[in-house]
């Protein structure tokens, strides 16, 4: 049956129209679309979730264990759930910084490649929309919910599902053709649409990810301790960062990408088409210093729109902080600290004392 849009002729062959969706999501921008069956059998998942929150890996992320079973059960948290239309979008930005060499310079700051540009928690869930509505146009009225990280939904493990790749030992999604470097969303939708088959695993006897990661947070394969997780720490935990964990962080003030960096598979990486992850505000290659004196009308401002703006400010300095007391010795960042000495926030002057220890153990050492 042929494909036709319009409003005097619908699909009604379920077939054609999973064809049509991966065509039309090929068009909105993702880089692959696949279908998997909401009743596929996740009890291993589900039971490697209950035991990864039992063992507190999940640290102060207390949504994780919120909603239970409704992570793995899709009709439990979208009735007559039938399938779950998973995608996946390149967000490795072009003319980018050297990862490393941001990394290997102390007074530099190091962020995350995927908060660089644009929040793709919107960015996803807008092209989820589009192409809910061109299905709507196909079909006619159904049920469905797009979601991109903003639900209780294990975005990896139906992505799995889907076909879209695997889980790599870092717990990230792997695919050949395009590393780890990419955005993932879902649509839950009540059409009984055909399913894609899971691929293999292809991380064989590779450990780089376990070996790389500067806090030892992978503490076995596909298993994380977020207590340890850069990324949990400067992005999830709104207190203080535990003190024998500040000098692993490094210069690494909002994620952290070593286990992707390290991944033979991110050679494939695809840089994307989407201007929205281009880098904004030349944060790929920016002064630890400079940061630190944006107010706050300064940090709203420029982080408009993006993912980081969502840690808040006190948040934001706190991990500036932490990061320019592990940078090497300097007179302006021992007066940049100074500054911030007598911050309104207790969470800002107890990193920014810490901070000024560091920097005083190295002005001795030297």
């Amino acid at each position: 049956m042929q494909v036709n849009t319009s409003n005097t002729k619908k699909i009604s062959d379920f077939a054609v129209l999973a064809t049509a969706i991966r065509t039309w999501g090929k068009e909105l921008g993702f880089h692959d679309v696949r279908i998997a069956d909401a009743h596929a059998d996740m009890s291993a998942i589900e039971s490697g979730l209950f035991q990864w929150l039992k063992q507190g890996y999940h640290g102060a992320m207390d949504y994780m264990a919120k909603h239970g079973t409704k992570r793995t059960r899709p009709a439990e948290l979208e009735p007559g759930t039938q399938r779950i239309i998973s995608v996946c979008m390149n967000y490795a930005p072009p003319a980018v910084k050297n990862s490393w060499e941001v990394i290997h310079a102390g007074d530099r700051a190091f962020i995350s490649r995927y908060a660089l540009g644009r929040d793709y928690h919107k960015v996803i869930r807008a092209r989820l929309q589009k192409l809910a509505d061109k299905i709507t146009e196909a079909v006619g009225p159904f049920n469905y919910r797009v979601f991109s990280d903003s639900a209780p939904v294990m975005e990896v493990a139906w992505a799995q599902k889907a076909g879209l790749g695997w889980r790599g030992k870092h717990t990230l999604l792997l695919n050949r053709q395009a590393g780890s470097m990419f955005f993932l969303g879902e649509m839950y939708v009540d059409l009984p649409l055909p399913v894609d088959e899971e691929t293999a695993s292809y991380c064989g006897s590779c450990t780089r990810c376990i070996d790389i990661c500067p806090t030892q947070a992978i503490v076995a394969p596909y298993q994380v301790d977020a207590r340890r997780c850069i990324s949990y720490l400067t992005i999830e935990l709104k207190d203080s960062i535990p003190e024998p964990l500040r000098p692993l962080i490094g210069n690494r003030i909002y994620g952290c990408d070593d286990c992707q960096l390290v991944c033979p598979w991110n050679k494939y990486a695809r840089i994307t088409n989407e201007n929205d992850f281009h880098v904004r505000n030349g944060l790929d290659d920016v002064s630890l210093i400079e940061l630190f004196g944006w107010d706050q009308a300064t940090f709203e401002t420029k982080l408009a729109g993006s993912a980081i703006r969502r840690i808040g400010y006190q948040q934001w300095l706190r991990n500036i902080a932490v990061g320019l007391g592990n940078a090497p010795y300097s007179l302006e960042i021992v007066q940049t600290l100074q500054a911030r000495a007598d911050d309104p926030s207790e969470m800002v002057r107890e990193h920014v004392r810490w901070a000024l220890q560091q920097q005083d153990q190295k002005r001795t050492a030297t």
